[in-house]
């Protein structure tokens, strides 16, 4: 494990470094490196997360996490993209991964009295729920393709472009992906 000063030249080297050359580092375990990795692409990784579920708190968890994750698989890298596509590809699996959990848990909530203020909010509430479980049923009928082209699309916002990266396909075909989605749901929810 290499420690720096932060005015030592290896310090200012690291800090200069190429994403491949810090991955390196990081390999032979310098933390310094990795702790630069960290640094670089915080923001970007933090910034998606909480675009994604609009909580700044939990945006940080889920940021803290991928890097653990990543810390704990950086030999896992294969350099095949971009480092920074990996970390977006371990983000987009926590976020899943807590999603599928949330959902597991949204089956047991408890009703008070003041859920049923009148009957209007009721009948409003019991119309959302049933239009959410419509548009979740039409998502979860997708192709497994569809539906992660879908949701990086609808709910990370990420070009094409992106989205064939992490994919593994073309620009084209994630187009293609998408709009087939988008059909299929409109036609499920008709």
């Amino acid at each position: 494990m290499t420690t720096m000063l932060l005015d030592s030249p290896a310090a200012a080297a690291t800090a200069t470094a190429s994403d491949a050359e810090l991955v390196s580092a990081s390999r032979q375990g310098d933390r310094e490196a990795f702790g630069r990795i960290v640094r670089r692409y915080q923001g970007m990784v933090t910034g998606v997360i909480y675009a994604a579920c609009g909580d700044l708190h939990r945006s940080e968890d889920l940021a803290q996490d991928t890097f653990v994750r990543a810390f704990s698989s950086i030999d896992s890298f294969r350099g095949e993209s971009s480092l920074r596509t990996w970390l977006f590809t371990i983000e987009r699996r926590l976020i899943l991964d807590r999603r599928r959990a949330e959902r597991r848990q949204r089956y047991t909530v408890p009703v008070e009295p003041s859920d049923a203020v009148t009957e209007f909010d009721a009948l409003d509430s019991l119309l959302a729920e049933e239009a959410e479980s419509r548009v979740r049923k039409a998502v979860d009928s997708l192709s497994p393709t569809q539906r992660e082209v879908f949701s990086l699309r609808v709910e990370q916002g990420m070009s094409y472009r992106e989205i064939a990266e992490i994919a593994g396909t073309t620009e084209g075909a994630a187009r293609v992906h998408y709009h087939n989605a988008m059909r299929a749901v409109k036609e499920f929810l008709e």
